[in-house]
Formats: structure tokens, C-alpha cells, sequence
């Protein structure tokens, strides 16, 4: 008799909770010092995203007896790190609160989820890429701080991606670490302590933040993390009411904002591995691989202090080049579906340009405005 939990269950959601986190931690980290975060506040931050993820995805997966996987939104992590407006975190909460509401009546009114989906994918996706350029950009901007050690990194990189690109990013940090040890070169900070902790912080509302930095992280979040994971779970073969997903998901984020939680959302490449086959070969069963991949995050939420602690420590340039690399995959992905449509091309490459410069005008960041531009040009040129 098979086992109700074989191996293949627990070893895929560790390699989901590996990938998810390790891949993009560094961004994360980023986007907190790019607001203004302390690192103690760096550590509540992380925190609440693990546990915003850990707890929901299992409760659900248990529910509703299929894997629902759950993430912190990458691009939103990457909108926020970009941002060149001066917001301050308190301010940054406020924003994070806004877009988490805006996802709850998303998931609540379906009129609305329908509106944010006909935003042209071609606009949205030159948004995000726009938003990723600057970070893969900087990774050969800091090449002459450390050439070595960048020449290093990428070429690991590149190895993995030719053999085994799920795990590039994961082996890309541990040989990191292991030669910033070496060196002497990697300590815990003051302020983060041994474990985890939430520290809430009241939000301040503003209008400019709410336009310029809550409105783009809403539509991000939407169009490239809930969405995909959406299209995962009904690849493999399941039927999930998408608002109520929608909902909870967005709840979850009202939740962990006033502690620095800047989004969760569905997850898209960890969910391809937790839903396959090879996770569970009974597909009625592989609902307790999501309660496995839950539970393995709130133990990673008790460590979030030395976890985080790593990365506010981390030299710079290294931050960056770990950055970059993680980015590298999602940039090509945007480039293209920006690129595909020949009749929003112009408009989706304006709207990259206007994202990618990071212009803030009225105290508003460059992903409202390229939105706005983007969506005149559309208007203009398909009236012509």
C-alpha cells in the first residue's frame, strides 16, 4: 500500500519553500531598505510574509483538498525597491494596506477583478519590466567592486541554468555565502536578534502613495502572480473558485501589512512543483503537499531574524549581483509579452521606458506614470 504522505510529497514542498524563498529573499530585504525600514523592521517584514504565507496556504489547502500554494509578490518586492519617490514606512504601510483592501474587493466584487484583467498584458508587462530593467542593469553596474566574485557568481549561474535552472538561484546563494565566510565577510547585524518577531507600525495614508505605489503593487500583483498561480492550478487539473482565492489571499495581505508584509499572492513556479505528479501521484491527495509546504514556512517565519539578518549584512555589490540574477528570468518573460502584440508595441515600449526611467513627478513613482503613458499611447494610436 502507498503511503498517505510519501516522500516525494515532503522533498517537494522543501525544494518550493527553498526556490521561493532563497530566490528572491535578497529582494525583498532591498525593498525594505529602499522605504526606509530598520532592520529590525526588516525582520517583522519577513516575518509576516512567511507566516502570511505558511498559515493561509495550508488552512486552505486543507479546505478546499487541493495544493494552494502561496508567495510574496516578487514584483511587488521589486516595484518597492525601486521606487524613487521618498516614502517613508509608515507611509510604505499605508500603501501596502491600500493595495491589500483593493485585492479583497477584487475577490469580493468580480467586476472589478474583470476590469484589472483587461488592462492590456502588453502595457502591464512593459510596467514590470520596467520596473525589473534597473535591478538586472545593476548587476553589471557593481562588476568592478568585486570582479571576481561576480565573475564567479555568474558563471555558477549560467551552469545551473544549462543543467538544472530550477535550482540556479538557490546554489547561486549558498556558494555565495560560502565565499563571504571565507572572507570574513558575513555577520548578523545589531537589531535583528535569533527569531522572528512582528513589529507593527501604524499606517499613514497619503494620496501620492496611494496612487503612485499602492495602485501599481495591486496591479502587479494581479496580473503576474495571482493570475499565473490561477492557470498552474488549472493545469494541473483542478477547478478553484477564483475569487474566493482572490479574497483570501488579499486578506491575508490586510493582515500582514501593519507589519511590513507588502503582499501574498498565489505562487506560479513553486506551485508547478507542488502540483505535478511527481509531488503526489494521487492527485486527490496532493492537497497535503500545500499543508506541508505551510507548515515548513511558519518554521522558517521563527528564524526570519538570522535569515534576514544575512542579507541586511551582505556586502552591497553582492546583494545587487543575487538581485540581478533572480531577475534575469522574470525580465525576458515580461520583455516578451511586451513585445508580442505588434498593434500595443509602441505603447507597451513607452510604458517601459516612462517605468524604467524612474521619473516621480508629484511625488508619484515611475509605474503610475508609465501606466498613464502607456495607456494614452494605446488610446491614440488604436484611434489612428
Amino acid at each position: 500500500m502507498r503511503p498517505s504522505l510519501p516522500f516525494s510529497s515532503v522533498s517537494s514542498a522543501a525544494v518550493g519553500v527553498v526556490i521561493g524563498f532563497g530566490g528572491t529573499v535578497a529582494l525583498v530585504v532591498q525593498a525594505g531598505q529602499a522605504l526606509g525600514a530598520s532592520p529590525s523592521q526588516i525582520v517583522s517584514m519577513l516575518a509576516a510574509l512567511t507566516l502570511g504565507i505558511g498559515i493561509p496556504g495550508a488552512l486552505l489547502s486543507w479546505r478546499m483538498k487541493m495544493p494552494i500554494v502561496l508567495a510574496w509578490s516578487t514584483p511587488g518586492a521589486a516595484l518597492l525597491a525601486a521606487t524613487t519617490a521618498g516614502y517613508s514606512w509608515p507611509t510604505a504601510i499605508g500603501a501596502f494596506v491600500t493595495a491589500a483592501l483593493l485585492m479583497v474587493v477584487t475577490g469580493l466584487v468580480p467586476v472589478f477583478g474583470r476590469l484589472a484583467a483587461r488592462i492590456p498584458s502588453g502595457i502591464a508587462s512593459g510596467m514590470l519590466a520596467g520596473v525589473l530593467l534597473p535591478f538586472c542593469m545593476k548587476l553589471f553596474q557593481v562588476a568592478q567592486a568585486d570582479l571576481p566574485m561576480i565573475i564567479g557568481l555568474f558563471g555558477v549561474y549560467l551552469t545551473m541554468r544549462r543543467f538544472w535552472p530550477v535550482w540556479s538561484l538557490p546554489v547561486v546563494l549558498g556558494v555565495a555565502f560560502a565565499v563571504l565566510m571565507m572572507r570574513g565577510q558575513l555577520g548578523l547585524p545589531q537589531g535583528t536578534g535569533l527569531f522572528g518577531h512582528l513589529e507593527p507600525v501604524m499606517p499613514r495614508f497619503e494620496l501620492t502613495a496611494a496612487i503612485g505605489l499602492a495602485v501599481p503593487l495591486y496591479l502587479v500583483t494581479l496580473a503576474s502572480q495571482n493570475l499565473p498561480g490561477l492557470v498552474v492550478l488549472r493545469t494541473a487539473g483542478y477547478e478553484p473558485a477564483a475569487n474566493r482565492l482572490i479574497f483570501w489571499t488579499g486578506l491575508g495581505s490586510l493582515i500582514a501589512a501593519p507589519f511590513g508584509g507588502h503582499g501574498v499572492n498565489l505562487a506560479a513556479i513553486t506551485a508547478a512543483i507542488c502540483t505535478s505528479e511527481e509531488a503526489h501521484p494521487d492527485a486527490r491527495q496532493r492537497w497535503k503537499v500545500g499543508v506541508v509546504y505551510g507548515l515548513i514556512y511558519v518554521v522558517v517565519a521563527l528564524f526570519a531574524a538570522p535569515l534576514a539578518g544575512l542579507f541586511i549584512g551582505m556586502p552591497a555589490h553582492v546583494l545587487a549581483v543575487i538581485t540581478g540574477l533572480a531577475l534575469l528570468a522574470p525580465l525576458g518573460g515580461s520583455l516578451s509579452t511586451m513585445m508580442a502584440s505588434s498593434h500595443e508595441r509602441e505603447a507597451a515600449i513607452l510604458t517601459f521606458a516612462a517605468t524604467a526611467s524612474g521619473m516621480a513627478l508629484f511625488g508619484i513613482g515611475a509605474a503610475f506614470w508609465g501606466l498613464v503613458i502607456g495607456t494614452i499611447a494605446r488610446m491614440v494610436m488604436k484611434r489612428r
